[in-house]
């Protein structure tokens, strides 16, 4: 087979999803040609979001899977090149800056905007995958809603978790927070809210060992927990159940080149999607571990093409 040639861009958009695709829009519409490199599963974490409710621009709910498909067919129409690889390695050290996809294509660029996202940390049990989107949920701001006077459970003990256990009271008639150890991880602050807060109940020293619930239609009804220092299985009712022991953002690509915090989201300048190397910007999930919402990581990804534009021109 002969060698691909390599394929130099201005900007090339690592990642798709709502920051990757708008960064596309917008550089595209500057005449830029960017070409958007995505994997397997174009669109990112929305394409396993099912009702979006909360994305300016629509009345009725939308499904995010349909969302991501019309970003990514906005951003072709305009002029982006879309191309399935996985890039398995880049050069930040010089320029033009350098990728290499899994398909042996050479990607060379003049500035790179990087929406790589990350992923929720699940429980990895079969009965959480088999009800995820149906009941099972890592985010209480896009999925608290549906659980209005319902009784809900939240696993995990961080600051993450204790927001979550907060958020989900002003709709939740009960909140159960499960841990596996006797204290939390939270902020001291945090921690005195919600043991003030009378809707939440503690669940020490467990973890949860099976979701129950119906499969048509498909939705949770319960519970196995198991008590870690007793080994005692004992069964809950609950109508949700909220995954919240961290995120992983997709950046050990740029590990050693790219400025990156304890926990390897990315690290940019204030008020900006600027990295530590000018000419390489990070837009959405990949350096926001606060807000997490398409219409934030959409709004990152359009800075972030202004900040290329403005780069290059320069």
């Amino acid at each position: 087979m002969s060698e691909n040639p390599t394929k130099h861009t201005k900007v090339l958009i690592i990642g798709s999803g709502p920051a990757g695709y708008t960064a596309a829009i917008y550089a595209a519409r500057a005449m830029l040609k960017p070409i958007l490199v995505h994997g397997m599963e174009p669109g990112g974490q929305l394409t396993t979001t099912t009702d979006v409710e909360n994305f300016p621009g629509f009345k009725d709910v939308i499904q995010g899977p349909w969302l991501m498909d019309q970003m990514k067919g906005q951003a072709e129409v305009v002029g982006t090149e879309m191309i399935q690889d996985h890039i398995a390695s880049v050069d930040l050290k010089s320029k033009p800056f350098k990728a290499v996809g899994d398909s042996g294509q050479i990607y060379k660029a003049d500035s790179i905007i990087i929406s790589t996202g990350a992923q929720a940390r699940w429980l990895n049990i079969d009965s959480e995958q088999n009800f995820r989107g149906f009941g099972v949920s890592a985010c209480a701001t896009c999925d608290g809603f549906f659980f209005k006077d319902k009784t809900v459970a939240v696993v995990g003990g961080g600051n993450a978790a204790v927001e979550e256990a907060m958020f989900l009271t002003k709709f939740a008639s009960k909140v159960q927070l499960i841990h596996r150890r006797d204290s939390l991880r939270a902020e001291k602050l945090l921690q005195k809210k919600l043991m003030e807060n009378k809707k939440i109940e503690i669940i020490w020293d467990s973890v949860v060992d099976e979701v129950i619930g119906d499969n048509d239609p498909k939705n949770v009804t319960g519970l196995k927990i198991k008590n870690v220092k007793t080994n005692k299985v004992d069964e809950i009712k609950i109508d949700g159940l909220f995954i919240a022991i961290g995120h992983d953002p997709a950046t050990s690509l740029f590990k050693d080149q790219l400025e990156m915090d304890n926990e390897g989201y990315l690290i940019t300048k204030p008020e900006s999607t600027e990295t530590n190397i000018p000419g390489v910007f990070a837009a959405g999930d990949v350096k926001d571990k606060i807000f997490r919402q398409a219409v934030t990581a959409a709004g990152m990804g359009c800075m972030a093409a202004l900040e290329a534009e403005k780069h290059l021109s320069e």
